[in-house]
């Protein structure tokens, strides 16, 4: 066991509460303190666009744990305060109002800031971005039958934002400066589905455009596209995207590149000094490259890593990277990364609405979209984890259940 006797926890998010629990499951006995600049204790983010966003999930269920678990485990939670700067050379954090924490290890779990719309009239209200519960909390009352709304940005926030909207019967216009919804993400096949379903549903989009002003006088009244057209609407929610917080890294001289620089272990330049979630710039060992991964995946398994690392035992075995999305009734559960793939094979029925993309690159599976197709989603993760080369045959043959193509690939 390791001789460390006190960590600071900075960040309380999934990331930064996976450790601290963590950290007690594997016997470390020592001081935890986790700190959060929310209000809240650690809670789930990927249900504010989704389920808490419609009202179906309260409050206490989208909380990681009660708050009174945290002192139930001896770990001290310290809510709506911000880690202003860290002094390395004496191993201290400083709140800010001027409290300091030492430290024999340092987690940095500080997350992501949304990116802010780039245009004039972005601070109007009824402009909106949707991080935090707090945002979500101001979004919903708002949410009414007949207002129009209008989302920009028309990645996974704001498709499923837009499918809440349109649940509830807000009118509602996507706009994306691509060509397609989803294009960072998904192959073009992927993206039409979803581009349908929500259509069907009565959503506009306005693709391979731009907004260049919200403009109104006291409120939003619309955004103005660069064309010079003009979409009117009640609300707007800007979902273009998020930004890794590393300024706290970035003063203390750790070392930073499109995130905290970290290796395997999830330890950043500072050999005292770890960084979890989405902040962090990791190894991909899936993939032989580095990245950052803004899932939920990320928080979890660099949570339980730098937690091994710290209490001396061994870390688990790295995962395939997996996310998900929640619209309307379909579930989309990807497994993977699909950039770089040169063949796309498709394995049951998008006009069913129950099918899976399989992404490979010279006959080795990199990735799976699935829609409705749990079995699809776990099979293929676990074969991207063992770097398994499928035949395409294989893979799209509906005369076979998954799993038996899953143990003949592995065998």
């Amino acid at each position: 066991m390791s001789e460390i006797g006190r960590v600071v926890i900075v960040g309380a998010g999934q990331a930064g509460g996976e450790a601290a629990i963590r950290l007690r499951q594997l016997g470390f006995k020592g001081e935890i303190t986790l700190i959060g600049e929310e209000p809240l204790a650690p809670y789930q983010r990927p249900p504010l666009s989704k389920k808490y966003l419609s009202g179906e999930m309260p409050l206490d269920r989208l909380l990681l744990k009660p708050p009174e678990a945290y002192a139930d485990e001896n770990i001290t939670l310290i809510t709506g305060k911000r880690v202003v700067w860290i002094d390395r050379a004496q191993k201290k954090a400083r709140l800010e109002g001027g409290r300091e924490l030492a430290y024999d290890a340092l987690i940095l779990a500080t997350g992501s800031k949304v990116r802010e719309l780039p245009v004039a009239g972005a601070d109007l209200p009824g402009v909106y971005m949707l991080r935090s519960a707090a945002d979500a909390d101001a979004l919903r009352p708002v949410f009414q039958p007949g207002k129009r709304l209008v989302v920009v940005g028309a990645g996974y926030i704001g498709l499923e934002v837009a499918a809440v909207a349109r649940t509830l019967g807000l009118d509602v216009t996507v706009l994306e400066a691509a060509a397609r919804p989803l294009a960072r993400v998904t192959s073009p096949e992927v993206s039409g589905f979803f581009l349908e379903q929500h259509v069907a549903r009565g959503v506009r989009f306005e693709l391979s455009a731009q907004a260049a002003v919200i403009k109104g006088d006291e409120r939003v009244r619309a955004v103005g596209l660069k064309d010079g057209r003009e979409v009117p609407c009640d609300l707007v929610l800007a979902g273009i995207g998020i930004l890794p917080d590393v300024a706290l890294a970035e003063t203390a001289g750790i070392a930073i590149e499109d995130g905290i620089v970290v290796d395997a272990q999830m330890r950043t330049s500072d050999p005292s000094i770890y960084a979890i979630g989405d902040c962090v710039r990791r190894p991909l060992v899936h993939y032989g490259r580095t990245g950052r991964l803004e899932s939920v995946h990320s928080a979890i398994e660099g949570g339980k890593i730098a937690a091994a690392m710290i209490a001396g035992v061994a870390p688990p075995m790295e995962e395939a990277p997996w996310f998900w999305s929640d619209q309307y009734d379909l579930k989309l559960q990807i497994a993977g990364l699909s950039a770089g793939y040169d063949q796309l094979v498709l394995r049951g029925s998008m006009e069913k609405r129950a099918f899976a993309a399989f992404y490979l690159k010279d006959g080795k599976l990199l990735a799976v979209d699935a829609v409705n197709s749990p079995a699809e989603f776990l099979g293929g993760k676990r074969l991207i984890e063992r770097g398994a080369s499928v035949a395409p045959a294989a893979l799209s043959d509906m005369s076979k259940p998954f799993k038996e193509i899953m143990t003949a690939a592995l065998a």
